[in-house]
């Protein structure tokens, strides 16, 4: 048994193809296919069967996709109500895939109808566990509803003994979850790989004895979550179609105007300190890079299913429209180039001050705003004095309680206060841009 990991850092996911030399089982794929076919192309394997650990909240599958392309069966639970022809699996039941045994065992707990699937090949196992059993942790168990929360959080303490009880100590263990994404909980690990042996020395879901003091220790460190949620499961359900990766030609100077003057959505994906000396009046922030948490708070903080116009070099534009493809934000359209005034010569090219901490500390006047634009967790956890908090992902929504004057807008890192003081400006205030780890002191 070879198990290829699929990484997808923007969103903290993994997906794997599984084989045994000649063919294939892929677990929990990503909408672009591009890199599933290419791990299996390289693998020199056929994929005959594609599984699913329950209906994802945080992304997109290309599963039916990959099951219509290759002829292969679709494993999807049993109780999972979906639109589409599949093979539906439930408890105990098993597959061959070649020379593999794949088992499914119900672990509820992430959602309703989730299953792991323990994989053999006669001597060794792999443990593929979806939003269950994670490194360090737990999947969260507050997406389906908050009247299912604590259910699902029980479910879920007795789902991962099961699921151990099911695989041999030295299995080693494959979560979905479980790398930023916020579909964990709790104390997730940064580790990068461990067995189930392990994670019942270690996991907080097996060394806390108490399932009450676990129930409530996990709900109560519940964050926000992305609102793009809330699309995902539905999308997932009827099964999404393939994705369009094509870079569409540049949209022309005049046309860019007219947009940036109407209020659309035009993104600028360069660096946030390019972007604060000089961009487009009218578009907004969203650093864009490779392991940045660009999708997810693109997807969060923007109103959902808007146009959107992408502004940046065509390899930066290639990836995240790839990126936003994984959660249903498909064929933007784009402004190639990195200088604003040439792509758009009919609108101002404006800026705005950005400071480090210590400017921050010393160099307000009276009546200035100070704006912390973390979670609500964060912010109670510790924050300057007189601050108004309000995160970011609600800013669009709350601009008009934020007190009159010049605001200096921090985050944890300057990430997300890049975004935020766009936006600020964007609706025409002033504002000063703390770019800088959060540090009150």
């Amino acid at each position: 048994m070879d198990v290829v990991v699929i990484e997808t850092r923007p969103l903290g996911d993994r997906s794997y193809l599984v084989h045994d030399g000649e063919v294939a089982l892929v677990i929990d794929p990503q909408r672009d296919t591009d890199r599933v076919e290419a791990a299996a192309s390289e693998a020199d394997v056929r994929i005959t069967h594609v599984a699913e650990t329950h209906l994802h909240n945080d992304y997109l599958t290309s599963g039916l996709i990959l099951a219509h392309t290759h002829g292969a069966e679709y494993l999807v639970s049993a109780d999972d109500d979906v639109a589409f022809e599949h093979q539906p699996i439930a408890d105990g039941g098993t597959v061959q895939v070649g020379r593999l045994t794949v088992k499914a065992v119900a672990t509820p707990g992430h959602t309703h109808h989730h299953l792991s699937y323990v994989v053999s090949d006669g001597e060794q196992q792999a443990v593929f566990s979806g939003g269950s059993l994670l490194y360090g942790s737990v999947g969260r168990t507050d997406l389906v509803s908050d009247e299912d929360t604590e259910d699902l959080t029980r479910a879920q303490y007795s789902s991962v003994r099961r699921l151990a009880a099911e695989a041999q100590p030295d299995a080693a263990l494959y979560p979905t979850h479980g790398f930023g994404s916020f579909c964990s909980s709790g104390p997730a690990s940064s580790a990068r790989s461990s067995t189930v042996a392990q994670e019942q020395e270690t996991n907080h879901a097996f060394t806390d004895a108490d399932e009450d003091h676990f129930v409530r220790e996990l709900i109560s460190n519940l964050t926000a979550y992305p609102s793009y949620y809330a699309h995902m499961a539905p999308a997932n359900r009827q099964g999404p179609g393939p994705a369009d990766l094509t870079v569409p030609e540049s949209v022309d100077p005049e046309e860019l105007s007219r947009r940036l003057a109407g209020g659309e959505w035009v993104v600028d994906l360069r660096h946030r300190v390019a972007f604060a000396s000089s961009h487009l009046q009218g578009s907004v922030s969203f650093e864009y890079g490779r392991g940045s948490s660009f999708t997810a708070y693109l997807g969060w903080v923007l109103p959902w299913n808007q146009k959107l116009t992408l502004v940046g070099t065509v390899e930066d534009v290639e990836t995240a429209i790839r990126d936003l493809s994984r959660i249903g934000i498909d064929s933007p359209d784009a402004a190639l180039g990195t200088e604003p005034s040439a792509l758009a010569p009919g609108t101002a090219v404006v800026h705005y001050p950005r400071v480090d901490w210590a400017e921050m500390l010393h160099g307000r006047s009276a009546g200035d705003v100070v704006l912390d634009v973390r979670r609500t967790d964060e912010y109670d956890a510790g924050h300057l004095s007189g601050a108004v908090n309000i995160p970011l992902h609600e800013l669009l929504a709350r601009m008009a309680e934020i007190p009159a004057g010049t605001v200096w807008v921090h985050c944890a890192t300057g990430y997300r206060s890049g975004v935020a003081a766009s936006l600020l400006q964007r609706a025409g205030r002033q504002v000063v841009h703390v770019d800088g780890k959060y540090g009150p002191s």
